[in-house]
């Protein structure tokens, strides 16, 4: 009888390790920043961790967009004063909606040149993101901020900087406009 009972136990406890085991694999392997390295890596770049200031900077963007239930890297303001408290030399910026897990915005990313330029972005170490649902329409909106070149911040604004850091540093972000009323709005431009 007591053998009975304890191989019960022990089968109990095995099968609660396997489902543990399973549910700690499939968490381990949605993580944001670990799906971004594997991507980096097989694509010849570093590794990135996610990043506490990273995170923030991508959740306030993603809760902004998802208060307005607008998809646009000004909502909260000009991406380079945002990310500036960073510290990083450069940085970019992927913003996506309507996707109802990370696995899923990745892979539209990926699949586009900008953000996928943005996701191999040269020297990045670290990363950021975040996901807000709009109360008003249940979409799901995304923000991404990866970074790198912590070592040698780029100087705020510069007009000397070159062409590349500078594109670099923005390569997400719509270049800022004047306040002008759209009529239009297509990829970013106001007609």
């Amino acid at each position: 009888m007591k053998i009975v009972i304890l191989a019960r136990h022990a089968l109990l406890l095995g099968l609660a390790l396997c489902f543990a085991t399973t549910v700690l694999v499939r968490t381990a392997a949605a993580n944001p920043a670990q799906l971004i390295s594997d991507f980096r890596v097989k694509h010849g770049e570093k590794r990135v961790t996610l990043d506490a200031t990273l995170t923030r900077i991508a959740h306030d963007q993603a809760q902004a967009m998802a208060a307005k239930d607008q998809l646009d890297h000004d909502v909260l303001g000009r991406f380079n004063t945002r990310v500036d408290p960073a510290g990083a030399g450069r940085a970019a910026e992927n913003i996506a909606y309507g996707y109802d897990s990370f696995p899923k915005t990745l892979d539209q990313w990926i699949n586009s040149s900008g953000h996928r330029k943005n996701l191999l972005l040269p020297g990045a170490t670290r990363v950021g993101v975040a996901s807000v649902k709009s109360s008003k329409t249940g979409r799901m909106y995304w923000a991404m901020v990866i970074a790198g070149d912590y070592e040698r911040k780029a100087p705020k604004s510069s007009p000397k900087s070159s062409p590349k850091e500078s594109k670099q540093a923005t390569a997400a972000k719509p270049k800022s406009r004047t306040a002008e009323t759209c009529r239009l709005k297509i990829l970013s431009l106001c007609l």
